[in-house]
């Protein structure tokens, strides 16, 4: 490996105790508590349906951040890079959290699918004998029968899971083997998994999220979906390294890998525009009734401020505030960057959900706040465990050296 920088503590474990541990242990409760409110304490099946919306939005949302830590991984080691090996924990804690954030997406679409609660719209309850105005048949019917939709589901997050875990114990192998055996391995399934991912993320966004509304398709969506997840990931892993060196830790971590992270988090919102926009625009343009009732509903008055304000947040902002060398370079910046653009996803997805699910539903309560902050709880406890259990710095990769003279 040769001589590293031995200012350096490369054994150093991050410890997850004290208000981190209180607070993500809060926020668990106070989203159990609003699972209850919603399930329990009001009794409407309306109520039901909404809750049921929220958690699919959330289930989503924690398995997508997971996810795009283990995209940041394979994305890293097929493109060799050298910047990011000192910071290469952070997302494989998210990685590592993948598995447990599968299960709980897959349980929440099959308890919807059961309780008619998710995915009505489709439902055989909804296309029993002649095509009805909300019936689903042929080659649609087929894809979207229950069976086949759950095994999409279990064979997709599988699949991801497995590279997931498979990346990040190669890398943990690494600290103790050394040499360029568990590097190779990891450049060899992170080339397998980006073609699996790419190939099967427009499918899965497609199942989700896209077949709550089964009469309207885009052949964007799943861009538009995968944009929002890497983002999203981005903002995650970028808070998460600022946070652990406002607390001591990632010693070896600057400003230029700051830097490298911020730059990702501008350009992608860019592109998440993009693929918004030109969705958008050419549903527009082509005016037919098929495709305009997406946005139509998007369009009601109780929804048309926040479609506009989920272009301010995911656009606007990080591309005036981040556009400067030095804005990317500001650790508060980048700290209200994140934050805002994680909620401002919240809102992608809710503007994604909600009109497909709950046209009656316009506000936010203790519903939507509630399992928002337990998600978010569930997430940093499980993360920060995963994280707390390895030494923070993978001391045996080979371009280690490279990371820790970053430099732009």
């Amino acid at each position: 490996m040769g001589n590293h920088n031995h200012t350096h503590n490369f054994s150093q474990q991050f410890e997850f105790a004290g208000k981190a541990k209180s607070w993500s242990l809060i926020a668990i409760v106070i989203g159990v508590i609003a699972i209850a409110y919603g399930f329990l304490l009001d009794p409407h099946e309306e109520h039901a349906q909404r809750t049921f919306a929220n958690l699919l939005l959330m289930g989503y949302y924690f398995t997508c951040v997971c996810a795009a830590g283990a995209f940041f991984l394979a994305l890293q080691f097929v493109a060799q890079a050298g910047w990011s090996a000192g910071l290469l924990r952070v997302p494989q804690a998210f990685a590592r959290v993948l598995p447990i954030a599968a299960v709980v997406l897959v349980v929440i679409v099959a308890a919807g699918l059961l309780t008619h609660n998710l995915y009505e719209q489709w439902h055989p309850s909804h296309h029993e004998g002649a095509e009805g105005e909300h019936g689903i048949t042929g080659s649609k019917a087929t894809f979207l029968s229950v069976p086949f939709f759950l095994v999409r589901q279990v064979v997709f997050l599988g699949i991801y899971s497995i590279f997931a875990v498979l990346l990040a114990r190669f890398s943990s192998n690494e600290d103790t083997e050394g040499g360029l055996s568990n590097y190779n391995k990891s450049f060899k399934y992170s080339a397998i998994f980006l073609v699996i991912f790419g190939f099967t993320t427009p499918i899965w966004s497609f199942d989700t999220i896209m077949s709550l509304e089964a009469h309207w398709f885009s052949t964007m969506f799943g861009w538009y979906n995968f944009a929002a997840m890497w983002v999203s990931g981005l903002c995650a892993i970028t808070l998460t390294v600022i946070l652990l060196k406002k607390s001591g830790y990632l010693s070896w971590v600057n400003q230029n890998h700051l830097h490298d992270l911020g730059k990702f988090i501008f350009a992608f919102s860019i592109f998440w525009t993009y693929v918004w926009f030109a969705q958008f625009l050419l549903i527009w343009y082509a005016n037919m009734p098929e495709e305009t009732v997406y946005f139509y509903k998007r369009w009601e008055p109780s929804y048309k401020p926040w479609f506009w304000l989920n272009i301010v947040i995911n656009f606007l902002s990080p591309v005036l505030i981040l556009m400067t060398r030095d804005a990317k370079r500001q650790t508060a910046v980048l700290t209200f960057v994140c934050i805002l653009l994680l909620c401002g996803h919240w809102l992608d997805y809710y503007m994604m959900i909600m009109p497909g699910t709950m046209e009656e539903h316009h506000t936010f309560g203790i519903t939507e706040i509630g399992i928002a902050l337990g998600f978010a709880g569930l997430f940093a406890y499980l993360m920060l465990t995963r994280l707390a259990e390895r030494p923070l710095v993978a001391k045996n990769h080979p371009f280690l050296e490279e990371s820790l003279h970053h430099h732009i």
